[in-house]
C-alpha cells in the first residue's frame, strides 16, 4: 500500500525506493578486499609464524625472548631506530626550506622547479645508491677532489654510518618534499599579505602566520619518512658497513639464507608493532586522520603539545624577526630570498648530480667503473641489448609493469570515487585503509606475501609478483585518482542528467574525457611503482622470475660491471619518458581547468 507522507500526500512504494539509493562508498570494496586478501590476511599469517613453534605447534615466545636477550639484534635494532629518527630529522630540516622556495613561485615556475624534485623521487633508489658507492669510492671523483685540496679521509668515505644517513637523506628527501609541498600551497597568501600590511617583518609572518599551517605537512612527512626509513635495506647494503646491517638486511638473512622463518618473521613483526605504534603516537599528537575529514582542530589529547608547539613558534618569530631587523640595518645588498635560492638550487644540484653521472659511467670503456671514465666506449649498452638474461629481466619488467598498473588503476579509482563522492563517515575509515600499505614497510609485505604465495604455489610467478607490487603502488594511484574526483566539477553531470541523459551517457561523453587525464598520471604513477620495485621482486621472485631491478641487484652483489651501469640508463630513460607523460598529462588537465586551477594543481 501507498504510505502517506507528513504532508497527507501518499508516496508510491517506488518512489520511496528510488530515494534508498547505494551510497558511492560500495565501490571501494573491490580495493579493500583485495587488501584484506593480500596485505591483512599475509601479515596476520606471518606474525602467528612468529609465535607458533614450528614443530609441535604450540604457542611460544622463544624468538622475541632471543632477540630481548642482548647480543647482535638488540644492536641492530638500536641501529635501525637510531638511522630511521636521523634521517627523518634531516630529511625535514633539509626539505622544509626546499618545499617552503617551491611554494612561492608563481605557478608555472614552480612547476618547472618541481620537475627537478621530482625527477629523483622517481628514480629507483638501487640507482641512486650505487651512483654514490662509485662516487664515494677510494677511486671516486669525491676522494680525489679531496686529496686535490689537501683534505684527509677521501679513502674512508664508505662504509660509516654517516655515509648510510647521507645516502638514505638524498633517497627520501624528495618525499619529504612533495609531501610538504601541497599543504604549503593550500595556505592562503592573503594571511602573509596581511601580516605584512600591520607591520610584521618577514621572518614574524614566516614563524606566527605561515609556519603553523605548514605543520601538518612536516607532520606526515616526518611520519612517511620515518616508516620508509625503517626497512630500508638496499643502502646500508651497498654503503654501509658490517656496523650499520640493519632490521631489513637480518630479516633478508634470516628467511632467504638461512631459511629461518620464525626469526624472520619475529623480527619482522617487530618492524610492523614499531611502525603501526609510531603512526598511533603521530596521530594523537598531530591528528593526521583529521586530513580525512577536513577538520583541522585539534584534540585533547594533542591540546597540550599544540599549546607547546604554539609558544615555541611564537618564540621563534620575535627572536627571528628581531634578528631581521638587525640585518637589515647593517648588512645590505643580501637579501634572504637570495640565500634561499642559493641554498634550493644547491640541494636540487645534489639530488641530481647521481643520477646525472651514470650517463658517462655507462660509456665508459674500462672494464671498471669509474667516473668520469677514462675512455669512451658503447659496448656495454650493446652487451646489455645482446644479453638474453637482461632482455629477459627488461621485457618481464614491462610486462609486469603494464599488468600492474591496470589492475591498480582499476581498483583504486573505483576506491577513490567511493571515497571522494561519500557522505558516510566510514569514508574516513576507507581512506586510511587504502593508504594503510604505505604505512606497513616494504619488506614486512614482500614477506606476508612470500609466506601465503608458497602454500599457493605463486612464489617465482609473473602473478605473484604483479599482485606484490599492485598491493605497494594502491595508495599512491588511489591519492592521485582521489585528487581528481575531488577536483572534478560533479554539476556538469547534475546538468547532463537534467537535460535528459542517462548516466551511462553522461559517463561516457562528460565524466570520461574530463578525467581522462587523470587517468593516464595514474596509470602511469603505477607503471613507474612496478618498473622500479625491487623488494617484493627479491622474495616473491624467488630466484627465477627476474625482473630488471632484481637482475640489477644480483649484478651489483655477484660481480660489479659497467652493464649495470647501462642498464641504470635503461631504467633512468624509461623513467624519464614517463615522468614526461605525466607532466605533460598534467599540464593539460591544468590548461583544461581553467585559471582558477592552474595554482595549486
Amino acid at each position: 500500500m501507498a504510505e502517506i507522507t507528513s504532508l497527507g500526500i501518499a508516496e508510491h512504494p517506488r518512489t520511496k525506493a528510488r530515494k534508498l539509493k547505494l551510497d558511492p562508498l560500495w565501490l571501494a570494496l573491490p580495493g579493500l578486499g583485495f587488501l584484506a586478501l593480500f596485505l591483512v590476511w599475509p601479515t596476520a599469517q606471518m606474525l602467528s609464524v612468529s609465535v607458533m613453534d614450528k614443530i609441535t605447534g604450540a604457542l611460544t615466545f622463544a624468538p622475541f625472548l632471543r632477540i630481548w636477550s642482548g647480543g647482535p639484534y638488540l644492536t641492530v635494532l638500536s641501529t635501525t631506530f637510531q638511522v630511521a629518527l636521523w634521517t627523518t630529522l634531516f630529511c625535514l630540516l633539509l626539505g622544509y626550506p626546499l618545499a617552503y622556495w617551491l611554494s612561492q613561485k608563481p605557478a608555472h615556475q614552480q612547476r618547472i622547479a618541481a620537475l627537478f624534485v621530482l625527477l629523483p623521487f622517481w628514480t629507483s633508489a638501487l640507482i641512486k645508491n650505487f651512483s654514490w658507492l662509485v662516487l664515494l669510492g677510494r677511486n671516486g671523483i669525491v676522494a680525489k677532489t679531496m686529496a686535490a685540496i689537501g683534505l684527509k679521509g677521501g679513502d674512508q668515505l664508505l662504509f660509516g654510518r654517516s655515509t648510510v644517513i647521507f645516502a638514505m637523506v638524498h633517497t627520501l628527501l624528495p618525499l619529504a618534499v612533495i609531501t610538504m609541498l601541497p599543504v604549503m600551497n593550500q595556505i592562503d597568501r592573503r594571511l602573509t599579505m596581511a601580516a605584512s600590511t600591520l607591520g610584521a617583518n618577514g621572518a614574524r609572518t614566516f614563524w606566527q602566520v605561515f609556519f603553523q599551517p605548514s605543520i601538518r605537512g612536516v607532520a606526515s612527512a616526518g611520519l612517511l619518512v620515518l616508516v620508509a626509513s625503517l626497512g630500508f635495506f638496499i643502502t646500508p647494503a651497498l654503503v654501509g658497513g658490517a656496523r650499520e646491517t640493519m632490521i631489513g638486511q637480518l630479516i633478508i638473512l634470516q628467511i632467504n639464507e638461512l631459511q629461518n622463518w620464525q626469526l624472520g618473521s619475529a623480527l619482522a613483526a617487530i618492524l610492523l608493532v614499531s611502525t603501526m605504534t609510531i603512526c598511533f603516537i603521530y596521530d594523537r599528537i598531530f591528528d593526521l586522520s583529521a586530513v580525512t575529514t577536513g577538520n583541522g582542530r585539534p584534540t585533547k589529547a594533542n591540546g597540550a603539545v599544540r599549546g607547546i608547539g604554539l609558544a615555541i613558534v611564537n618564540t621563534a618569530g620575535l627572536i627571528c624577526g628581531a634578528i631581521e631587523e638587525v640585518w637589515k640595518r647593517n648588512i645590505r645588498g643580501l637579501r634572504g630570498g637570495v640565500l634561499l635560492s642559493i641554498y634550493a638550487w644547491i640541494m636540487i644540484a645534489l639530488l641530481l648530480a647521481p643520477i646525472i653521472a651514470f650517463v658517462p659511467m655507462a660509456l665508459t670503456g674500462s672494464t671498471f667503473l669509474s667516473f668520469p671514465p677514462p675512455s669512451w666506449s658503447a659496448r656495454w649498452f650493446e652487451q646489455f641489448f645482446a644479453s638474453p638474461l637482461w632482455l629477459g629481466a627488461m621485457t618481464r619488467s614491462f610486462g609486469i609493469g603494464f599488468a600492474t598498473a591496470a589492475i591498480t588503476l582499476l581498483i583504486a579509482s573505483m576506491a577513490a570515487y567511493g571515497v571522494a563522492r561519500t557522505r558516510s563517515r566510514l569514508g574516513g575509515i576507507a581512506f586510511l585503509l587504502c593508504l594503510s600499505p604505505m604505512m606497513v614497510p616494504s619488506i614486512v609485505i614482500a614477506i606476508a606475501l612470500f609466506y601465503l604465495f608458497a602454500r599457493m604455489g605463486l612464489v617465482a610467478s609473473n602473478i605473484g609478483i604483479t599482485i606484490g607490487h599492485t598491493v605497494i603502488a594502491m595508495p599512491v594511484v588511489f591519492m592521485v585518482m582521489l585528487a581528481t574526483f575531488k577536483g572534478y566539477d560533479w554539476k556538469l553531470d547534475a546538468a547532463a542528467s537534467t537535460l535528459g541523459a542517462g548516466r551511462l551517457r553522461t559517463f561516457w561523453r562528460i565524466t570520461l574525457p574530463l578525467v581522462a587525464g587523470g587517468l593516464a598520471v595514474g596509470f602511469v604513477t603505477g607503471f613507474l611503482q612496478s618498473f622500479e620495485e625491487l623488494t617484493v621482486a627479491l622474495f616473491v621472485g624467488g630466484g627465477i622470475k627476474t625482473t630488471l631491478p632484481k637482475q640489477m641487484w644480483d649484478g651489483i652483489l655477484l660481480q660489479v660491471s659497467p652493464v649495470i651501469a647501462a642498464a641504470s640508463v635503461v631504467v633512468l630513460i624509461v623513467v624519464i619518458v614517463m615522468f614526461a607523460i605525466i607532466e605533460v598529462l598534467q599540464t593539460r588537465r591544468s590548461r583544461s581547468s581553467g585559471p582558477a586551477g592552474t595554482r595549486h594543481s
